[in-house]
């Protein structure tokens, strides 16, 4: 016969085995669902963050724009766009709109007439009278200020000449609250923000300066404009205005150019009508990848919103292989733009006349 003592003791024995294994246990589960606490990262410099581009070689800006910042911050440097015709809106919200995509850091602006704002007018049919022009423009504007960060400023004409409104482009320097303004004029694209980025943080002892890459034949009007905005430059500017007339390429041809930057560094600027001097050792995919910003203009030939006949497009676009291949890039990436980020088609271009003999 079995000692109850025996038994009390093994059977308290193989209890305490039992809870101690089921202790450890429970304690291995706990510490493998327990959630492990966050490693508190420091936050990343909002210059050092910022990703310059795709194309390769580009490291220059990177490294120059991460320890050179505009005089202010990027909060007081600003793209600036001037509307006057509705066929510029979308270029305009195009470029802010590679700007975002690309995270650069300046601010951006619009202006434009506030007229295109007013209620709509009546007609005696008691319909509104709609604008498809002023509609159009507004939807732009409207996506440029919700999805491209743009602010939206309407502005009255600063001079009247005779019967006609003026907005010169002198009013951009009233923009008094940047430290420094960059206007693109109409057309163009921007391929690598960074090195346009790179302009707010030039040495600039002037009121404005201009840069310009347009060929040997034509005037080297700028394709660039800076400003350094202020009460009194403004006030000085649009006094000196003419009060018979405004041109604003002559506006234009009246600002001191910015030196040449050097080319192993920056290639900041081009213009498709100087396609056509370039040489055979022109190379395309080098010109796309290197160039920040491309100015949209050919003699002979309307702007690139329009649809120009491919005969007439024939007789401007460069000769050589490489540069053609360059300027044809550049006119359907406008278009794929001008369709990806406004919806618009290519506006309706001149017709050719099909006997020569009968065109004017």
């Amino acid at each position: 016969m079995l000692n109850p003592h025996l038994v009390f003791i093994f059977t308290a024995l193989l209890f305490l085995s039992g809870y101690v294994l089921q202790q450890k246990t429970v304690r291995s589960l706990q510490a493998a669902i327990k959630p492990q606490p966050a490693v508190v990262q420091p936050p990343p410099s909002p210059v050092l963050a910022k990703h310059f581009g795709t194309p390769p070689g580009h490291s220059f800006f990177d490294k120059y724009l991460a320890s050179n910042r505009p005089k202010g911050g990027w909060a007081k440097v600003a793209y600036v766009q001037l509307l006057r015709e509705h066929l510029h809106v979308c270029n305009a919200v195009m470029l802010f709109a590679v700007l975002e995509e690309q995270d650069s850091l300046a601010q951006r602006v619009i202006l434009y007439p506030k007229e295109w704002d007013e209620k709509k007018e009546v007609t005696g049919k008691g319909l509104l009278d709609i604008n498809p022009q002023v509609e159009t423009s507004k939807r732009l504007l409207r996506e440029a200020a919700k999805r491209y960060k743009v602010m939206l400023q309407p502005i009255k004409p600063m001079i009247k000449i005779g019967d006609e409104s003026v907005f010169p482009l002198a009013g951009l320097l009233s923009l008094s609250g940047y430290n420094r303004v960059v206007y693109l004029p109409p057309s163009g694209l921007i391929l690598d923000s960074s090195g346009l980025d790179h302009l707010f943080t030039l040495p600039m002892e002037s009121t404005m300066l201009g840069i310009s890459a347009g060929s040997e034949d034509e005037t080297h009007t700028p394709s660039i404009v800076l400003m350094r905005p202020s009460k009194e430059s403004f006030k000085e500017t649009l006094a000196s205005l003419p009060t018979d007339k405004y041109s604003e390429e002559e506006f234009l041809g009246k600002i001191p150019l910015l030196p040449d930057l050097p080319e192993d560094q920056i290639h900041v600027l081009a213009k498709t009508s100087g396609l056509r001097d370039e040489d055979d050792a022109f190379d395309a995919d080098k010109f796309m990848d290197g160039t920040s910003y491309v100015h949209i203009s050919d003699p002979d030939i309307l702007g690139p919103e329009y649809d120009v006949p491919r005969q007439m497009l024939a007789s401007v676009r460069p000769m050589k292989p490489e540069p053609k291949k360059a300027w044809q890039d550049i006119y359907e990436k406008y278009r794929q733009q001008r369709m990806d980020v406004c919806g618009l088609d290519l506006e309706p271009g001149p017709k050719l006349l099909k006997d020569p003999a009968k065109a004017p």
